[in-house]
């Protein structure tokens, strides 16, 4: 008997399937494209109710490989896992991240618990090459770019 014979083991894959060539892939060059994007990708009944973290996952053109919901909250917060966020990123190869969450009392100021989250997965890419090029906090009709605002050192 051997140790494979012992052991059970589960089955990883890691799989991307890509449905847009990438020439027709949207190529994000300042924060209102991004927000634009993520806005069409936002549910319009939900985003008014509750609190939802996204990233928009980049290819070394800038351009748009996908957006991938990590998190769904309450009113005030969701929680967010940088584990489920750089998992998703490695697994479509990504270069580059933009953050994105709503806020659904409309106030677009980052909280400190924004910065700090921000930070936190900033350093976190920076350790496996995956820049974090932006976060926005988004809401029905304007948004905030941490970006724009001098938030990313």
């Amino acid at each position: 008997m051997t140790d494979l014979d012992i052991y059970s083991v589960n089955e990883i894959d890691l799989i991307y399937r890509r449905t847009v060539k990438p020439s027709d892939r949207p190529k994000i060059s300042k924060s209102e494209s991004a927000y634009k994007l993520f806005r069409e990708n936002w549910n319009d009944l939900t985003i008014n109710l509750y609190e939802e973290f996204k990233i928009m996952l980049l290819d070394r053109s800038n351009r748009c490989l996908g957006i991938s919901l990590i998190s769904s909250g309450g009113i005030s917060g969701t929680f967010v896992d940088a584990k489920l966020v750089f998992a998703t990123a490695l697994k479509a190869c990504c270069s580059g991240l933009i953050l994105a969450h709503n806020h659904p009392s409309s106030n677009t100021q980052p909280s400190q618990q924004d910065i700090a989250l921000t930070r936190k997965l900033r350093e976190a890419g920076k350790f496996l090459d995956i820049a974090i090029l932006d976060h926005l906090i988004i809401t029905d009709d304007s948004f905030y770019s941490f970006a724009d605002h001098a938030l990313l050192p």
